[in-house]
């Protein structure tokens, strides 16, 4: 769980939570998104932010207001 102060939602702040979630994804699938990639010739580093986007939904958020 991830806990959010409301008024914490500047840009910084998300920057800082899809870094996170890239940390997460490559220690998840890193080997098998650089296979994928090597076999059919796909962008690692968009992939790699693609999934990372997908793992922020992921995430239970707690916000304190």
């Amino acid at each position: 769980m991830i806990h959010l102060n409301f008024s914490h939602l500047t840009q910084e702040m998300q920057d800082e939570l899809l870094l996170m979630a890239r940390e997460h994804v490559e220690h998840l699938y890193k080997d098998s998104i650089r296979s994928h990639c090597d076999k059919n010739g796909g962008d690692y580093n968009k992939l790699m932010d693609e999934e990372a986007i997908k793992m922020l939904y992921t995430y239970d958020y707690v916000f304190n207001i």
